[in-house]
């Protein structure tokens, strides 16, 4: 990727290497700014569609009092997190970029906040930007006490996504999948359910898994919530084309293969069990990472009206 002349976000936390400890905040009202319900968000929210009687609730942005728990509205990259209570509260430290990766970091996280903030505005809403929280070995969030193991992850009771870079390299060696464009879908796609959140389509995912009549229809839910996620990040990618190479999105394509629940499965040694997918096959999710890309638009990630079959 070609990110030598972009900008930094300002928008990272640092709390490695005793860098504020592990602050807990427990549940509380969601931060980060509030946009209008006029354009996007009504759009955004009919993705949804009817056939999981989510339809007409209310959003309110900037104010929603959402839910612990890491696979709870929000989620991470890869499946199997477990988060903890929230440990005592401390003080965070300000923002600090340490290394040539923290940079990378923050410049990525900067080209997601520019692509979101104009597709906001084309929607005439504002786009509240998240915080990206850096850490080394565990950290405590609103949703809970997670460890690096548990992979990236997206917390909407704080609206923060959690990193631990050394996933990075987890990502090569674990997962064959490396490259600077691979680690940037991880944080596009955190930054998918962060849009996610602030739309208000995260709490009625959740509202409708309350509903769910068994636990392969909330898996379903949550299989639908992450592949929209990564088609969220095919559209990150699709308005940053000047800024990848010519194998930039092939390594994103290898990433999105190498962490869908079929090959995890396999590789633990277990039977593939669809029924147990909560984030979608490796062909579902290659299929809604290029879908994003190919079109660069919102209406293009309707993951929730179609039949399962076309996933």
């Amino acid at each position: 990727m070609r990110l030598d002349d972009q900008r930094e976000s300002r928008n990272i936390e640092n709390r490695r290497g005793g860098m504020g400890g592990f602050p807990g905040f427990g549940r509380r009202q969601g931060a980060g700014g509030s946009g209008g319900a006029s354009g996007l968000v009504p759009m955004l929210l009919g993705l949804i569609g009817s056939r999981f009687g989510i339809v007409g609730v209310l959003v309110v942005l900037g104010g929603l009092w959402l839910f612990g728990g890491l696979g709870s509205g929000g989620g991470g990259l890869i499946p199997g997190q477990v988060a903890s209570p929230p440990a005592q509260t401390g003080a965070s430290a300000p923002a600090q970029i340490q290394s040539s990766t923290d940079s990378f970091v923050a410049k990525v996280l900067a080209t997601t906040e520019d692509t979101w903030g104009a597709i906001f505005r084309e929607g005439g809403e504002t786009y509240p930007e998240p915080t990206l929280v850096l850490f080394d070995g565990r950290v405590s969030s609103a949703c809970g006490l997670a460890s690096a193991a548990s992979g990236p992850f997206y917390c909407p009771a704080d609206r923060k996504i959690y990193l631990d870079t050394s996933f990075f390299d987890q990502l090569a060696s674990r997962f064959g999948a490396p490259g600077d464009f691979a680690a940037a879908y991880v944080i596009a796609h955190e930054v998918g359910h962060h849009v996610q959140t602030v739309a208000g389509l995260s709490e009625q995912v959740a509202l409708a898994q309350r509903r769910a009549r068994s636990e392969a229809e909330r898996n379903q839910l949550l299989v639908r919530q992450e592949l929209q996620a990564d088609c969220f990040a095919g559209i990150w990618a699709s308005r940053n084309r000047a800024l990848l190479d010519e194998t930039d999105f092939a390594e994103g394509v290898r990433a999105a293969q190498s962490i869908g629940d079929d090959t995890l499965q396999r590789q633990a040694g277990q039977a593939v069990v669809p029924d147990s997918f909560t984030h979608g096959s490796a062909e579902q999710r290659v299929r809604w990472l290029t879908r994003g890309f190919r079109a660069g638009t919102v209406d293009a990630c309707d993951t929730f009206s179609i039949p399962a079959s076309q996933l």
